[in-house]
């Protein structure tokens, strides 16, 4: 008797073997309504262009189900300053794909955004904290995205820093849900698992062929699907151990709180799960 497992390995190294002469970039975007002026603002800040990409289902479905305008910070366009300008070219498409809106910290982004500077050039810091503070006041969003605190990544880790100061910096009028990503490094205690559907997940993979200068270099665009499904594994950190797990194919983990009164909240008492066919508005009724 046939061995359908083998079949089944085998069939998706084909495709990641195909799918690395595949097109990249250039794909024109489906029209689709654009949200109203004054929706509510989900804002991602992005260490490096690509993160955009990567850690955003859920942002892509505030958008998209949720009529949020997602607004992605460029907290640095690399480390590579002769790649800074084609970079920013590349992000730039690939939010005009995603609908999403882009904003520049500086004409080559941050620099610096790190711990040794946090710790060896307080000036240099606190300009880069006190630039995301006034993006952050600008735009009052609802919702943003950052990193989580260990993502082992120096600018992931030094934007979890600059992202927090940035928010002590706001009136104590200030509010949003935040929403810490994972990419580089899990987070031990991540209490949300949200289901992107397969055309979501095409629409990031997609989106991601635009930065075509990293992904010609390393083709993670191509494994993005099996990262997503890797995180299903561990639904039961979410939930509880032995407990039920969903049916989901692709998802992405996030911790959610809330900045209020000038500290972050728990919101959430136990794990959930959204999928594809929940409303994603609820997760911040």
């Amino acid at each position: 008797m046939a061995n359908s497992y083998h079949k089944f390995v085998s069939q998706l190294a084909d495709s990641i073997r195909d799918g690395a002469g595949w097109q990249k970039g250039g794909f024109t975007a489906v029209p689709r309504p654009q949200p109203a002026a004054d929706a509510p603002v989900t804002m991602i800040f992005s260490p490096h262009p690509d993160d955009e990409c990567i850690v955003v289902g859920i942002a892509l479905r505030l958008h998209r189900e949720g009529g949020h305008r997602v607004v992605n910070i460029a907290v640095t366009q690399g480390s590579n300053r002769d790649r800074q300008q084609g970079r920013l070219e590349e992000l730039r498409n690939a939010c005009d794909y995603l609908g999403f809106e882009l904003v520049q910290t500086a004409s080559n982004g941050l620099e610096g955004v790190n711990m040794k500077t946090r710790e060896s050039d307080p000036a240099k810091w606190q300009h880069n904290v006190d630039c995301l503070a006034d993006i952050l006041a600008e735009h009052r969003p609802r919702v943003i995205l950052y990193p989580h605190e260990t993502d082992a990544n120096t600018s992931h880790i030094g934007t979890y820093f600059a992202v927090i100061e940035a928010l002590y910096k706001q009136p104590a009028d200030f509010e949003c849900y935040t929403i810490e990503t994972e990419f580089w490094s899990q987070m031990p205690t991540p209490n949300v698992m949200i289901e992107s559907s397969t055309h979501d997940v095409g629409e990031l993979v997609t989106a991601l062929t635009f930065h075509v200068g990293e992904i010609e270099r390393n083709p993670y665009h191509l494994t993005l699907p099996a990262w997503m499904i890797d995180n299903v594994r561990r639904a039961e950190i979410v939930g509880s151990q032995g407990g039920a797990t969903p049916s989901f194919v692709y998802a992405t983990l996030y911790r959610v709180r809330k900045w209020s009164g000038g500290r972050q909240h728990d919101v959430i008492d136990a794990g959930k799960f959204v999928a594809a066919d929940d409303d994603i508005g609820t997760l911040f009724a």
